[in-house]
């Protein structure tokens, strides 16, 4: 059985080199087959397969996506983390076009681990709404 601390540093090691550099041999690895993530969008499959598929289009569209965990709490089987992501819009992505903008927003996600390591669920919550105003497609509070 992994510890809290491995499970830390799996998670990390996802984020840093699976996500940050879009390597998706690290996510292979990571992440089990069956995984279940809960937080990909309608009309997606909410596997590994799709998460992959889900990440592949965001990088497309923000090639200098990148996520700092800024904090970090692992307790049981879960590893709770606060991050940071930043890119730049410059391509389309769901429907919206690049905007050539920057955006900086918070996300908070669970990640809960199987025996072996292996990621087998996730969980996350994004302030869309920030990076959505950032990018220009929803109006700054009070703008009418």
């Amino acid at each position: 059985m992994s510890s809290t601390e491995e499970n830390k540093k799996i998670t990390r090691r996802l984020v840093m080199d699976g996500i940050n550099m879009g390597n998706w041999a690290v996510v292979d690895e990571i992440i089990a087959p069956n995984a279940v993530d809960h937080s990909l969008p309608p009309g997606m499959p909410n596997d590994r397969n799709g998460f992959k598929v889900f990440m592949t289009g965001f990088r497309a569209a923000f090639p200098d996506l990148t996520y700092t965990i800024e904090d970090e709490i692992a307790e049981g089987d879960k590893v709770y983390n606060r991050s940071m992501g930043t890119g730049t819009m410059k391509g389309d992505f769901q429907g919206m076009p690049a905007s050539g903008k920057q955006a900086t927003w918070q996300e908070m996600h669970v990640v809960r681990f199987d025996a072996n390591g292996k990621v087998v669920e996730h969980w996350a919550t994004v302030d869309q709404v920030s990076m959505l105003t950032q990018l220009g497609f929803m109006p700054g509070p009070g703008s009418h």
